[in-house]
């Protein structure tokens, strides 16, 4: 019935009544997604209507009524058959002002129609693959690249941003082609790098060096949804960029690697948000090559380093551990290096295995991350050692048994996903700079089987890969308790009793000749006996 009044004005064509009928089937219909088929045949007309109510000139209050209708009908898949041609997607990004020369954003009372328009034109391009392949015809990605450009620099026309970036999104998820064009022809990874840099508002003190105020406020919403955005997109460019080929692809994904450390070290409007933003910096860390990871730990400032002397006097000096890691003013420091947003990455690490759930999704690409940064940078990985793998002291407990980060590490190696259990193990693996030994100290032997038996270290060893070759240092309490540990669970255990010495003469001649008994009866089925007795 509404589809049926809403139809009968867009056909009379008066633009007062136009906008005042459509904002009533808006506001009705905001939170629709499921329609009935009954009416579907009425939606597809008046989609058909509003789009030529679009390509006059009309004001624009009855544009921006007339779009958000046409875009919560665009939530409908199966209307979209007949709408979707060349002429209508047309209108549409004349509406985005994506056909514009000119290089300016200058009328504000435009941008409400610039807004619905790329949001039509999401759903439009998501739920249809004939505007997918009409986006390529038209040069779509291009498009919004060049608007992206004229507002990158504009501090309130966020909104314009968000859905620009979220279709730039979409179009390079949905064709592969796109990508390779949004990195190469049209310049994408500066352009979108340059989209977060301008949505954290970094101040530059090096070359792959920002400022970071911990005491400033969070992100804006606007902002926060705008980052998260341009990462999903950036994900897109990059994520075939395991290899640089040239010395300016290096430089580029070095920036990119700076801007993201910034983006680990701020916050968002909410703790959700904080964790979503978090969240694709970490994905799009694992698209960056590892050895331009190296800019997400910095050498201290002078004045830092003069913090950090004064607060490792103040440690006794029985504290051989902790003075290695040295929490100052909330700067993280190791060996002389600034490892805030590693220690975001373990902290963020933590969080997901404490979830429970979805664990190949979300916690594998951070383990993932962490485990290449430990292999291949030696600060990181000692650091990474130190936090989840500090010297043993207490081993009466089992390692899976506890609430550490270790702990909770070891319980993964035996998760029944196999992905997430491999990838547990060769963490802890790496951090043990892949020596056997070193592993089942901090693990058990039961508990590293399946990661041994893979990479065929049953009978000990070490990996492929080279580490340097400094000594662990035992505790005096592991030294002492080290005896008695139990190889393959890992933890100290009280001697067992002898069972002999509470038997008498008669029960041990008894026993005896109970295994001299077996042993034949073994020996008549041909099982040859020192085979048994492993001599």
């Amino acid at each position: 019935m509404d589809e049926e009044r809403a139809l009968y004005i867009v056909r009379a064509g008066e633009a007062g009544a136009i906008e005042r009928v459509l904002r009533d089937y808006s506001d009705k219909h905001r939170a629709t997604f499921k329609f009935e088929s009954t009416d579907e045949d009425k939606r597809k007309k008046l989609c058909e209507g509003i789009f030529k109510i679009l390509a006059k000139d009309i004001p624009t209050t009855c544009q921006v009524s007339c779009l958000e209708v046409l875009r919560i009908l665009s939530r409908d898949k199966k209307i979209l058959v007949p709408v979707t041609t060349k002429e209508n997607m047309q209108i549409l990004l004349r509406l985005a002002k994506l056909n514009e020369s000119d290089d300016s954003l200058e009328k504000v009372s435009e941008f409400p129609v610039i807004v619905e328009s790329l949001k039509c034109l999401c759903n439009i391009v998501f739920n249809s693959q004939m505007a997918q392949q009409l986006s390529l015809e038209l040069n779509l990605a291009a498009k919004l690249c060049n608007l992206l450009r004229k507002c990158k620099d504009r501090k309130f026309i966020n909104d314009i941003k968000c859905f620009d970036l979220r279709l730039l999104f979409l179009l390079s998820l949905l064709h592969t082609d796109i990508r390779s064009q949004l990195r190469y022809e049209l310049q994408g990874l500066p352009l979108l790098t340059q989209i977060l840099e301008s949505a954290f508002s970094i101040k530059w003190t090096d070359e792959y060096e920002s400022a970071i105020d911990h005491n400033g406020p969070p992100l804006s919403p606007q902002e926060t949804d705008c980052a998260i955005e341009a990462l999903k997109a950036l994900f897109n460019v990059t994520v075939d960029s395991w290899k640089v080929h040239k010395e300016s692809d290096s430089h580029q994904f070095r920036v990119m690697a700076a801007v993201l450390r910034h983006c680990l070290l701020i916050v968002g409007p909410t703790e959700d948000k904080t964790e979503e933003l978090h969240s694709n910096a970490v994905n799009l860390l694992s698209n960056v090559p590892v050895s331009c990871l190296d800019v997400l730990i910095c050498p201290l400032t002078h004045e830092e380093t003069a913090q950090e002397a004064t607060t490792l006097d103040e440690l006794p000096s029985d504290k051989t551990s902790e003075k290695e890691t040295v929490l100052k003013n909330n700067t993280m420091v190791y060996n002389g290096m600034n490892m805030e947003a590693i220690h975001v990455l373990l902290s963020f690490m933590e969080k997901r295995i404490d979830k429970g759930s979805s664990y190949r999704e979300g916690l594998t690409p951070v383990l993932s991350l962490l485990t290449e940064c430990s292999r291949a940078h030696r600060n990181i990985r000692k650091f990474l050692k130190d936090q989840v793998l500090p010297p043993l002291r207490d081993v009466t407990n089992r390692p899976e048994v506890g609430s550490t980060v270790r702990n909770k590490l070891v319980r993964l190696m035996t998760h029944v996903d196999l992905g997430v259990k491999q990838i547990a193990a060769e963490f802890l693996f790496v951090l043990c700079k892949e020596r056997v030994d070193s592993l089942l100290k901090y693990t058990g032997y039961g508990n590293a089987a399946g990661l041994l038996a893979a990479r065929g270290l049953l009978a000990g060893g070490r990996g492929d890969n080279w580490y340097s070759e400094d000594e662990d240092t035992d505790t005096e309490e592991y030294k002492n308790a080290k005896p008695n540990i139990n190889l393959i669970t890992g933890h100290l255990e009280e001697p067992m009793p002898n069972p002999i010495d509470e038997m008498t003469e008669e029960q041990k001649e008894y026993e005896a000749m109970k295994l001299v008994n077996m042993l034949d009866k073994l020996s008549r089925y041909c099982i040859p006996i020192h085979f048994l007795l492993g001599f």
